[in-house]
């Protein structure tokens, strides 16, 4: 996708606490886990509101899949926006304060869309701050699918999440169409849990005569597979069809060029490899062809792609001439609906600024050895046919990112899922019997990833 990676390959003497600890030591990255606060044991452990626990004390924290941990930094942004508010009041909209690491409110959206183009491979003008994900994946929807007599079905993935499914779903049946006729689901061979490109493009194929859109997630949140954005997306549009993609667990996680691969939208979350927070304000991707406003006709008679309007979409400089007359920011800025909360940026904008600090190329460069080397020990002095476990992750290190899903037999997963929570190791669990594994490279270590290994063997050893 963006260069073929190499998987790591390990020694047998890398199965050992020692040679862990080599890693971390040799590891560029390791001084990010300084700037996050990992939840201690003894905090898990109880019911009562508590501080952040003593660095001496740590979880393995391996759920940056599902919710993020706390960057130092949001109490730092936090407190600098509650001085403004409380000290400067609605001037706060319109005033760049010194010594603050936040923007006037007016531009701190702007502010959030800059670093988190840097993410996902975009210009600043085709990214948005705003929303959460199932909002934003209707109001991008309202824009781009356009069913006609012809052309109306939606092609998605077969266990798509469930926000994905409803947003798909309702879209269907607000243009009165029968959804079970017009969804079209991209699901894996028999037997197998990896969807194939070839799979996918065979579906475009058979349904490109009427199928107007094609909406998959960058990483699949069940097994945790890569899709082939920029291939898949090429032959899509070869075929008439809009392409989309929900970037929920891809955001942060692996590198993307959203933006050369010509994507026509997409949508993410920033709670989960971004840090941002839980609910956090999510962001859009509007390639720059879909956000041009056209003048020609005259300055008030702006030409642009159809959307779902709103005040905070209009152009700053009449934004507050209140005369409706609606002038979209140029970019995916005219998507914006509503006056974003001042809060929740504070927080995206606070984690946004760890991942200024390096680049995805590097993140995903230990985020590979991580995960190879957690298949390594998982996978070490175990037989195919005995063991209790299977990874259905794919072992491509080009088709994943940092999780990998392990399936267990049946009757195991409440009883590891125990273990290793009495252990202090935080992952989650999806039924009937997935553990869900990601080892972030901005604060986890690979000595977390063998002392992981050693209790989650030690789990089923013991069941």
């Amino acid at each position: 996708m963006t260069g073929k990676l190499s998987k790591p390959v390990y020694p047998a003497e890398a199965a050992s606490q020692d040679y862990a600890a080599s890693l971390d030591a040799a590891d560029p990255l390791r001084g990010f886990r300084d700037q996050f606060i990992i939840p201690s044991k003894a905090n898990l452990a109880t019911k009562k509101l508590a501080k952040p626990g003593l660095s001496s004390d740590p979880s393995t924290y391996f759920c940056g899949n599902s919710l993020g941990i706390q960057p130092k930094a949001v109490s730092k942004y936090m407190e600098a926006q509650l001085d403004t508010w409380s000290s400067i009041g609605v001037c706060g909209h319109f005033t760049d304060l010194e010594d603050s690491p936040l923007k006037q409110w007016q531009l701190l959206s702007e502010q959030a869309a800059a670093s988190m183009s840097r993410i996902v491979g975009a210009a600043p003008e085709e990214v948005a701050a705003m929303g959460t994900l199932t909002t934003n994946l209707h109001l991008l929807l309202a824009s781009f699918y356009k069913p006609t007599e012809t052309k109306r079905k939606i092609l998605m993935d077969w266990k798509a999440f469930p926000s994905d499914h409803y947003a798909i779903e309702s879209h269907i049946a607000w243009h009165d169409l029968d959804a079970k006729e017009n969804m079209i689901l991209i699901g894996p061979d028999e037997g197998q849990s990896e969807i194939s490109t070839e799979k996918i493009l065979s579906y475009i194929d058979e349904h490109a005569d009427s199928a107007a859109l094609l909406l998959l997630p960058g990483i699949q949140y069940y097994t945790g597979q890569l899709f082939d954005i920029a291939t898949i997306t090429k032959y899509a549009q070869s075929k008439n069809l809009v392409v989309g993609w929900d970037l929920a667990h891809a955001y942060g996680n692996v590198e993307l060029k959203l933006h050369d691969w010509n994507v026509d939208f997409a949508a993410w979350c920033t709670y989960k490899y971004g840090n941002a927070g839980p609910g956090a304000m999510g962001g859009i991707f509007v390639h720059e062809r879909h956000g041009q406003v056209d003048y020609s006709a005259g300055p008030d008679a702006p030409k642009f792609r159809h959307r779902l309007t709103g005040w905070y979409g209009g152009d700053r400089s009449v934004r507050f001439k209140m005369d409706n007359k609606f002038k979209p920011i140029p970019g995916a800025g005219g998507f914006q609906v509503s006056n974003p909360s001042v809060i929740d940026l504070t927080c995206l904008c606070a984690a946004l600024s760890v991942f200024d600090q390096t680049s995805m190329a590097d993140l995903r460069q230990k985020s590979v050895k991580l995960t190879a080397y957690l298949e390594f020990l998982l996978l070490k002095d175990t037989d195919e046919q005995t063991r209790l476990f299977d990874i259905i992750t794919p072992s491509d290190p080009n088709a994943r990112g940092a999780q990998l899903s392990v399936l267990l037999k049946p009757g195991l997963l409440h009883k590891v899922s125990e273990r290793l929570q009495n252990a202090g190791i935080i992952c989650d669990k999806r039924e009937p019997g997935v553990v869900r594994v990601a080892p972030v490279p901005l604060y986890n270590t690979f000595s977390e990833v063998f002392n992981f290994v050693k209790e989650f063997k030690g789990a089923l050893a013991s069941s």
